[in-house]
């Protein structure tokens, strides 16, 4: 299903359920938590429907849960799409991962009755609502039947309605990093003031996302033999990863013509250039070849069948440059250097955090008067029409500079 109508029915038909049951929820009293267990929590629903790379930015929440609530059973409901991640990353037992199809109307339709009947029959004490101002997750935390349930509420911010039923909701925070914010909704389950985080615990920025993916040595070698063998031109060279692709929302994206400027740069010191993505994203690295003029240039877009063999890939080289998206986060996995390039939206809210990629990761925003422009706000829809000259002014020059620096000092650009 196309974004802009994921958006409009959201908006428009979201709301109007959002005002229904907020109705029959004050008419039947289910707007005030009345805990089975009264002690703890023992079943516990995440709901997560972003971005594959927001699984990562949530990893301390989980590692949270789980340390308050050890007893606890976590499930976690998604969309199909990004359900390897948290079966990669161990998120929660196989039984528990729910999913929800969004690849058509018809199959997203099937599934939302298919996982509230599912969710209503669990034994659902409490529920985490991640998303920001998304009426389709506030109304699926209220069907499961939880009687505490945790999410973000917009207060008196106007046009963002998403009903009256969470119980345990925290003011969104747009000045603190999201994983900052998902720990302060672990800490709502257990608060009553209001508003509701005011007598929450003062969280610092995660250092670690508590997440990891095991690989042994024979594991990583055997893949990067294969790379090689696949792909000659990336012996016995040190070798860069580019992605180039927006994903699903293009003005993410640095200029085509500035990654190849860096490219070049990287080809001419004597190094390789791998471009990753999707399938899907093969006639940009193509394109992406035609301008860097050179075999040291190679197409990896699709090389990687799953996650797990993109964190080998990454395991594979030495640095990654790439736009705002799931790479830059899966990346701080592994021990890769990254450069993540920030414009749209920010990496004070959305960057990788300083345990795990910080020494090894560094953020480009150019900081222009309207960046980032994509908030929770206005659901993510810009007003640039394509001209992203956040990105646009960027320049490659220093990018390169950076890019060389660290291939030649590793240790000191991770210090």
């Amino acid at each position: 299903m196309k974004l802009s109508t994921q958006r409009w029915i959201d908006r428009w038909v979201g709301q109007l359920l959002c005002s229904v049951v907020s109705v029959w929820a004050r008419l039947t009293g289910g707007q005030q938590p009345q805990q089975r267990h009264p002690d703890a929590p023992r079943h516990i629903l995440v709901i997560l429907l972003s971005e594959m790379g927001s699984i990562v930015l949530a990893g301390p929440m989980f590692a949270a849960l789980r340390a308050r609530y050890p007893g606890a059973t976590v499930h976690v409901l998604q969309l199909k799409k990004n359900q390897e991640v948290s079966v990669m990353l161990g998120l929660a037992r196989p039984e528990h991962l729910h999913a929800l199809d969004d690849s058509s109307g018809l199959r997203l339709l099937r599934d939302l009755w298919r996982v509230s009947v599912q969710l209503r029959r669990l034994p659902l004490d409490a529920v985490i609502d991640c998303e920001l101002f998304s009426r389709i997750s506030s109304l699926l935390a209220y069907l499961t039947g939880a009687p505490l349930r945790a999410g973000f509420t917009p207060h008196t911010q106007e046009g963002l309605y998403r009903g009256s039923y969470i119980n345990r909701a925290i003011p969104y925070n747009p000045y603190q990093h999201i994983s900052q914010q998902f720990l302060s909704l672990v800490d709502a389950l257990e608060s009553d003031s209001t508003p509701r985080n005011k007598a929450a615990p003062i969280r610092e920025l995660p250092v670690q996302t508590g997440l990891s993916v095991p690989f042994t040595a024979p594991e990583l070698q055997a893949y990067r033999n294969q790379l090689l063998a696949d792909h000659p031109a990336l012996q016995e060279r040190k070798v860069v990863l580019l992605y180039p692709g927006g994903g699903i929302l293009p003005e993410r994206a640095w200029p085509l013509s500035h990654y190849a400027q860096v490219a070049r740069g990287l080809i001419q010191a004597g190094h390789a250039v791998g471009v990753i993505g999707l399938r899907s994203d093969a006639e940009l690295a193509q394109e992406l070849q035609a301008l860097c003029e050179s075999a040291l240039c190679v197409n990896l877009t699709g090389y990687t069948r799953s996650i797990r063999e993109l964190l080998m890939l990454f395991h594979a080289c030495d640095l990654l440059l790439t736009n705002d998206g799931g790479p830059g986060h899966f990346a701080s996995l592994t021990p890769i250097h990254t450069r993540v390039f920030f414009g749209p939206e920010t990496g004070r809210l959305y960057g990788p955090l300083p345990g795990t990629a910080g020494p090894r990761a560094r953020i480009y925003e150019s900081g222009i008067a309207c960046s980032p422009c994509l908030s929770a706000y206005n659901h993510r829809l810009t007003f640039c029409d394509g001209d992203n000259q956040c990105l646009k002014r960027i320049a490659p020059e220093p990018v390169l500079a950076d890019a060389l620096n660290a291939l030649q000092h590793p240790l000191i650009a991770s210090a």
